[in-house]
């Protein structure tokens, strides 16, 4: 019961097909890295990197050597000391969904207003995770509009939810730029201890490459500094099948994969063992209403796959949606 629901959509061979092309788009079409750092990494690395079109292309012998030093199991340490396993193949974790940007709230006799979710809105949330014992881990859940625009809304954001929770906090709109504060407030929880704030991380961090095939500026700086820094990096495509990414669900993992590969490449040639998740918020592209429905049929049947990709790459997985 706590390995969760086992559901094979696809053989082995249809795993190696789907593998094998994504080498083929890594290798010969390459994925766009907007980051200068980034760039140079991948060069280091052995990829081979147009500065001029940011294109960079990445042999299949880079790809195993990254699979090869991504953990399969890390933890996610609480400031209560609780550490929650992430393995490859292991238990279930939960955590809550976001990032929401308004507030729905009940006014009585049936009625409701949606406003502008607030500071004090992420500090009800985390201390309702931090009283269900069912969510193990704390996801940004809402944004503090009301202190968007005054600079550094990020790191407002998780210092109000790490003093809100005793749970670990999942960071799902980081600043590249900014995670050096992140580390600078783990490590103040650790009395300054470095190695400590490393080797027990209280913050995680996500980010989304740009479907298709491009890891943007931002998403290259988080990987890379939450490499150096210890935090473990959720890499979750966000493709839209039959949007940016092809209408055919295996087209769309081939996307998919090369995206979360791409990042996690990186990660790895950062700082080889750092902590990666192979990651999905990967859904169908609604046509007639322009949205990507995250309760679809179509999101539960990716994202099955996409955590026996995951596994088949002996790694911890993470997925998105209901």
């Amino acid at each position: 019961m706590l390995q969760g629901l086992k559901l094979d959509l696809f053989s082995e061979d249809g795993f190696k097909a789907i593998h094998q092309a994504t080498m083929d788009v890594l290798e010969n079409h390459g994925v766009m890295i907007g980051d200068k750092e980034a760039r140079e990494i991948y060069k280091k690395g052995g990829c081979l990197v147009n500065d001029k079109t940011g294109m960079v292309k990445i042999p299949e012998k880079v790809v195993r050597m990254a699979l090869s030093t991504a953990p399969s199991k890390f933890y996610l340490y609480g400031r209560d000391g609780n550490a929650v396993p992430m393995e490859c193949g292991g238990k279930v974790c939960y955590t809550c969904f976001g990032t929401g940007i308004q507030m729905c709230n009940y006014l009585g006799n049936g009625k409701f207003e949606t406003v502008d979710s607030t500071e004090k809105d992420l500090i009800n949330c985390g201390k309702i995770v931090d009283w269900a014992e069912n969510i193990d881990f704390f996801s940004l859940p809402v944004s503090a509009r009301d202190v968007a625009g005054k600079g550094m809304e990020d790191v407002h954001e998780m210092f109000t939810s790490i003093k809100s929770t005793a749970k670990h906090f999942h960071h799902i709109d980081p600043v590249g730029i900014h995670v050096d504060y992140y580390w600078e407030m783990v490590k103040a929880f650790y009395g300054g201890d470095a190695q400590l704030a490393y080797e027990r991380p209280l913050c995680s961090l996500t980010i989304a490459p740009t479907s298709p095939l491009e890891l943007c500026d931002n998403a290259c700086q988080v990987i890379i500094r939450g490499a150096r820094f210890g935090m473990p990096v959720d890499v979750i495509s966000m493709a839209m099948s039959g949007g940016t990414s092809p209408v055919f669900i295996a087209g769309t993992l081939v996307t998919h994969n090369a995206e979360v590969l791409a990042g996690i490449v990186l990660s790895q040639l950062t700082n080889p063992g750092a902590r990666v998740w192979y990651g999905s918020s990967t859904t169908c592209f609604d046509l007639l209403h322009g949205t990507a429905p995250v309760g679809a049929p179509e999101l539960a049947l990716i994202s099955s796959s996409v955590v026996k990709m995951g596994q088949h790459y002996g790694l911890p997985t993470f997925v998105a949606g209901v």
